[in-house]
């Protein structure tokens, strides 16, 4: 059996809830993507374009420095990375994340929470982040009241 990561960056808890019910349905360890300096209220105002937020989604050279690090991320084969849909596509901590770690032959598989709008361009967004090695799984996204069965489900159809 191989070792599997759940890594997420969430906002307002909806991410951090589905995190936690994939690591157990994976049988996952867990790490939070921490940013350095926490979002507030104001910095996610989507509707205020000078919000941190938007800031940071406007420039694709952003990257949010992150609090603490994953140790051994070598003994990982497959890494969950789990966020909320900023703009269509994954925050630019996702991006910091991924450039962080060597994932030459892991498989990555994307998992994102969202009111309604699916992964967007997240994948094609975030491959230029990692080796050419890493095997994409296709990723999906959830609702914050998915269960722990339908999880479960959704990766013993994934070709891990």
């Amino acid at each position: 059996m191989s070792k599997k990561l759940v890594a997420y960056f969430s906002a307002s808890g909806v991410t951090e809830g589905v995190a936690k019910k994939l690591a157990e349905a994976a049988k996952a360890d867990l790490y939070e993507i921490k940013p350095e300096k926490p979002y507030t209220r104001a910095d996610l105002n989507w509707n205020d374009q000078s919000s941190r937020s938007s800031i940071e989604m406007k420039n694709p050279a952003s990257r949010p420095s992150i609090a603490t690090e994953v140790q051994d991320m070598e003994q990982y084969e497959t890494i969950f990375v789990g966020f909320p849909v900023w703009w269509h596509v994954a925050p630019t901590i996702i991006n910091t994340f991924l450039e962080s770690y060597d994932f030459a032959g892991k498989n990555i598989v994307l998992f994102a929470t969202s009111g309604g709008s699916g992964l967007g361009n997240s994948q094609k967004n975030l491959e230029a982040c990692v080796a050419d090695t890493v095997k994409w799984i296709p990723g999906k996204r959830f609702s914050g009241s998915v269960s722990v069965e339908e999880l479960t489900r959704w990766i013993s159809g994934l070709a891990l």
